[in-house]
């Protein structure tokens, strides 16, 4: 979801008597509530730039490096309060990517055989040739280990920058960018939990397994009460927690496994509803109608019976996606994400950083990776797929629209910044890394919005909006 055809016809109208209505117009969908949205993690990731090269700023970072500990018995949990934040708050995030990819590829832009592999073609381009371009500068130095990088995208900031021209520019796009990103941050947590991960523990995986198998038995049983799935959920979340694996890949493989379609549709609500509305009404009028309380107060429980019979069959009718989107987000774009950058965003705008960036492979392969490498990989990738006739472009979605989704992939903020503190040991390699990922990022997400503009300036349908909108 993104601001509703009318809400954006509002503030387009005022915006012709109202110069607050034109700012309001560009900056609101980076505050929407309905989908995770970028505004305030932007605010939240100044805040933490501001604050880090600041006068305070090592003491600061020392608080989100303060270790809180978890235990029972003889199971110890010990991580620095920003890893807690990492490990416990951010599946959330990819918990509604990987519902939200699960709704587009069931009822969505993607549900055929050839769109659903566009965005799959897109994200191999996106991983192969970035991660190629990155080693070509810096194989067999003391920065290799930072190749996954460039490996995942920064979905919130580029789900934000398409939703500027949520009006102007097919649903299509963000069912592309949404599967492509998702399927993007799959590859990097892989990466994560294969290039990263320096110890495993089997039986901690082999619990999460049985967890996740169970929520599959659950859904054949077409179990209809949340408690236990929230259970199982949680135990996933532990046990790739304990593994070594980073948690946040349990938040994609959960939010997979959310149904797409509801138990109950409209027909057969409607069909079901009839007699037990009815039967409320007469519960009502008898019990308004009664001398006796007791009577009274007989009708009352059978009309109440009643109501919760209707209650739980119009909550049949509501997607376990849907509602699961619709809980969560505003707790991760006001919170999770916000959280995430005041704890890792930790770049220092020295001399002595600039300067070694300037002159390291290191940023050079960032940057290059990065901005260059995720469209290049991602457009040689899908066009490769569309001449083979694996793949098919969605209804209304043209080539300058597929650029504009490759470019803004190379926005890598969120989940690099968060791989560079894996990659390297030293302080000096991670500040580099850092701010070499915002300049990539700033980059990115400035050709990005240019691409964009220009694809729906040419989009007829956005064009013909523009000028009822002028009359």
């Amino acid at each position: 979801m993104a601001l509703t055809p009318r809400h954006s016809g509002r503030i387009e109208a005022r915006a012709h008597h109202s110069p607050s209505a034109a700012l309001l117009r560009k900056i609101e969908p980076f505050f929407v509530i309905g989908q995770v949205s970028g505004g305030p993690l932007a605010i939240a990731s100044i805040l933490a730039l501001v604050l880090v090269n600041g006068p305070f700023g090592g003491t600061y970072v020392g608080i989100w490096d303060q270790v809180l500990r978890i235990s029972y018995a003889d199971y110890v949990f010990a991580k620095p309060l920003a890893e807690w934040i990492n490990d416990a708050l951010m599946p959330l995030f990819f918990l509604i990517i990987g519902t939200e990819v699960k709704k587009e590829f069931a009822n969505g832009s993607l549900t055929t055989v050839g769109t659903a592999a566009l965005p799959v073609a897109g994200a191999i381009g996106g991983l192969i040739v970035p991660v190629a371009i990155y080693l070509a500068l810096n194989l067999g130095t003391e920065f290799q280990s930072g190749w996954g990088i460039v490996a995942a995208m920064d979905t919130a900031f580029s789900l934000a920058i398409v939703g500027m021209f949520t009006t102007r520019l097919p649903a299509s796009v963000r069912g592309v960018l949404l599967a492509f990103a998702a399927i993007d941050d799959v590859f990097g947590l892989l990466v994560i939990a294969i290039a990263y991960t320096t110890a495993l523990e089997p039986w901690y995986l082999f619990a999460a397994g049985i967890a996740y198998l169970s929520i599959l038995g659950l859904q054949r049983m077409k179990w209809a009460a949340s408690a236990p799935y929230v259970v199982l959920g949680l135990i996933v979340w532990i046990g790739v927690l304990g593994s070594g694996v980073h948690p946040t890949i349990a938040g994609v493989a959960v939010g997979l496994l959310l149904p797409a379609s509801s138990r109950l549709s409209g027909r057969r609500f409607a069909q079901r509803v009839q007699r037990p509305v009815d039967e409320v009404k007469e519960a009502q009028a008898a019990a308004e109608q009664a001398q006796d309380p007791e009577a009274a107060k007989k009708h009352e429980v059978r009309a109440e019976r009643g109501l919760g019979y209707i209650q739980e069959m119009a909550a049949a009718t509501d997607q376990p996606a849907d509602r699961l989107i619709r809980i969560l987000t505003p707790w991760v774009s006001y919170l999770v994400l916000p959280l995430f950058a005041l704890a890792n965003v930790r770049i220092v705008f020295s001399p002595s950083v600039i300067s070694e960036a300037v002159h390291s492979p290191l940023a050079l392969g960032i940057i290059l990776g990065l901005v260059v490498g995720k469209p290049l990989g991602f457009m040689s990738a899908v066009w490769l797929a569309v001449r083979l006739r694996a793949a098919q472009l969605p209804a209304n979605m043209d080539w300058t629209m597929l650029l504009g989704v490759g470019t803004v992939a190379g926005i890598g903020f969120t989940l690099s910044l968060f791989i560079s503190e894996l990659a390297f040991a030293e302080v000096q390699q991670t500040e580099q890394a850092s701010l070499a990922i915002l300049a990539a990022s700033v980059m990115a997400a400035i050709i990005g919005y240019v691409v964009f503009w220009r694809a729906a300036a040419k989009n007829p349908a956005a064009t013909e909006q523009d000028d009822d909108a002028g009359g």
